[in-house]
Order: structure tokens, then sequence, then C-alpha cells
């Protein structure tokens, strides 16, 4: 039972809502806000930094060579799940309002998971070099087309934007995040020794700094009228939409994995690189590309789908290594 539970709320769960809560109770505001927003940009910077190092070059070469792996991915990741979102819009707009609908729009068109993908197509027993470039590059290209796309699904529905134009985020974006990540992958052949046997500090920062933006993000919105705005019924129906939108997205990416012909290793990573979406990317991505009374109801989609993606995927990779396992004993049964 306990093991159950520490599978739907692990410890960060608990301290993101807790995050979340103090910002509804004490957010930031004057000097206190203009501190909390350079520390958030520090903590981005650094993140990325840690994440660009700890990339080895062997790796993007062994999964690269894979392309028709990828482009599947790619087109999960970036194409399938925006339209599923502006498919829906006629469903999801009545039922979450058009703050709750942007946000789940932005979720959409982000790029997918880079640790938990990886780590959950290893569990599984996938293509583990392919995850890693599949990952890695799909954060990367994210930087780029995830503002094109969320211009391109939003349409007439930009008031929640920043005022700043599209180049403009797409320059402050590579700035604070693709900047960091490049310099941090040159200086991978310095430091490269010192974060192999650190794996553990990168995520102490990665979840370091999206509570750090989370909070400054929702003091915001909060001091803007965030829960005047978003109602109990409301954010009921977000999770039922979160939940519909992962089912939807897991099961047809299983199907077409298998109907191309893939192998059940790259079927693994396929579905598990190709139906996540990074919070690790997407909270700093949206305090550049939307307005800080916006940045609140933008955020929860991502936060609740973020979870129940972690909870499922991880039930999932399960499934998939007792099948593995299954087979292999069965394999040494018939050769004894």
């Amino acid at each position: 039972m306990m093991s159950k539970l520490r599978l739907l709320f692990d410890r960060f769960t608990l301290i993101l809502i807790a995050v979340v809560v103090a910002a509804t109770v004490l957010p930031a505001h004057g000097q206190g806000a203009v501190f909390f927003e350079w520390l958030t940009a520090a903590a981005i910077a650094l993140l990325f930094f840690l994440h660009g190092a700890k990339l080895s070059r062997e790796a993007i070469i062994a999964g690269a060579m894979h392309w028709r792996l990828h482009g599947v991915i790619f087109i999960w990741t970036f194409v399938i799940f925006p339209i599923l979102g502006w498919v829906l819009r006629p469903v999801l707009l009545p039922l979450l309002g058009e703050p709750l609908y942007i946000g789940m729009v932005y979720l959409t068109v982000l790029p997918g998971t880079v640790q938990s993908a990886i780590a959950f197509t290893s569990i599984a027993r996938g293509n583990v070099p392919a995850a890693v470039c599949a990952a890695s590059a799909s954060s990367i290209v994210g930087i780029v087309i995830t503002p094109l796309l969320l211009q391109w699904f939003l349409g007439a529905d930009t008031s929640a934007l920043g005022g700043s134009s599209l180049l403009q985020a797409i320059g402050r974006i590579s700035v604070q995040i693709f900047l960091p990540f490049v310099v941090g992958h040159l200086m991978r052949p310095v430091i490269g020794p010192w974060m192999d046997a650190h794996r553990k500090l990168i995520t102490s920062v990665d979840q370091s700094s999206i509570l750090l933006v989370v909070y400054t993000a929702f003091s915001a919105s909060v001091i803007g009228g965030l829960w005047q705005t978003v109602d109990p019924i409301s954010l009921a129906w977000l999770v039922v939409a979160c939940s519909a939108l992962l089912a939807l997205v897991l099961a047809l990416n299983t199907w077409s994995a298998r109907r191309l012909g893939f192998n059940r290793a790259d079927e693994i990573t396929i579905v598990f690189c190709g139906s996540k979406k990074s919070m690790a990317t997407g909270v700093p991505m949206a305090g550049v590309l939307f307005s800080a009374g916006a940045i609140g109801p933008v955020l929860l989609p991502l936060m609740i789908f973020h979870q129940i993606q972690l909870m499922v995927c991880a039930v999932l990779a399960q499934h998939y290594a007792r099948v593995e396992q299954g087979k292999g004993t069965a394999g040494r049964r018939v050769a004894a």
C-alpha cells in the first residue's frame, strides 16, 4: 500500500503542491518578487548548463543513426499532440475556460521530457541510446518550434502572450536556455567525469529550478486574481482532460509504432519519448512567452499532466519489463 502511495505522490509532487499553497497564501511581491525573478533566472541557466554537460557526444551519435524512429517521435511530439489540442478545442474550451485552454495548447506544443523518458525506457528495456538522442533533440528543437507552434495554434487568442514579438521571445529563450546548454556541452570534456559522478546534482537543480519558477509565477498570478479566474469545477475537468489526452496519445502511439513495424525495444522508446511533455523546459519557457497574469493558468495543465504521466508511465514501464522478463524466462525453459 505504501509503495503504491509513493508511486502516486512522490516527495517532489508533495513539495510542488506545498509551493503552490505557499504562493497562494504568501505570494512574493515588490522587491521580493524581483529577487525571486533574478534567482529563478540564475537557477534555470545553471540547470540547462548541467543538462548540456551531462549529454555525451557518443550518445548523440549512437542514437542519431535511427532516423526513422526519431521522425516518428518528432511527429508525435510536435505535430499530432498539437493537432489533438486544436481538434479538441470545441470540447475543452467550454469545460475549462479560455485561460486553462490556452494552458492546454501550450502543453501540447512543448518538447518531450529528458530524464524521465530515458529512465522509463531503461526500466522497460527499450532502446536507451535512441531515447537519449530523441529526448535531448526534442528539448533543443523545442526552443524554436514551441513558440512558433504556440503562435500558430493560438491565432487570435494571443492576448495572454507577453508583449515581445515572436523573434524576441525565441531570442530570449535561446539566451536563457539554449546558450547555457551549448556552453555546458562544450565544457563536458573538462567537467564530464565530475558530472557523471554527481548525477543526483542535476536532479536536485532540476527540481529546485522548477519550484522557484512555480513559486514566482504563481505569486504573480495570485496577485493578478488567479483563483478568481480558475474555479474548482474547472480544475476537476482539467484533471479529466489531461488524463483523457494522455490515454489517447498512449493508445495511438503504441498502435502506430506496431503498425509501422518497429521492434519491441523501439516501440518502447517511441511510447515513452513521444507521449511525455517536459516541465523542466516548459516552466521556464512559459516565463518568457506569457504575461505575468496569464502564467499561472498556463502552468496548471502542465503540472497536472506531468504528475499523471509520471504515474501512468511508471506502471506502464513496469508492465513492459515484466513482459520482457516473462519472455526471457520462457526462452530459457525451452532451451533447457
